[in-house]
């Protein structure tokens, strides 16, 4: 098993989401982050100060899935979190020893 993570931008969450159940992903975590990468933040002004917003907000997905659904999900991902400028986000997969359902005690790929 595989834990898929993504850092997106926020707008392209349901788009995301909708793409990934349409895949047969069943669950997922949603966090709301911030960071920054090369996209390095902007400027803003608030009456008449200008300030540097170093941290942008993203959304970072959570998906543990079957090894063997590992490339499907990362192409579903990167197909539709893309717009094809700076900061739209990684992708991060990660091992994964075990899974618990905490209801049923089921362990491994039944609890996914």
């Amino acid at each position: 098993m595989k834990k898929v993570e993504a850092i997106i931008k926020p707008f392209k969450l349901d788009e995301v989401k909708d793409a990934l159940v349409e895949i047969g992903i069943g669950g997922m975590t949603v966090t709301e982050v911030r960071g920054f990468g090369q996209q390095k933040g902007h400027t803003e002004i608030y009456r008449g100060t200008e300030y540097v917003i170093d941290f942008l907000p993203k959304i970072k997905i959570e998906v543990i899935v079957k090894d063997e659904d590992v490339e499907k999900v990362v192409e579903t991902i990167m197909k539709t979190a893309q717009t094809g400028r700076v900061g739209d986000g990684k992708i991060f997969i990660i091992p994964v020893e075990d899974v618990i359902r905490i209801r049923t005690g089921e362990r491994g790929e039944k609890a996914i």
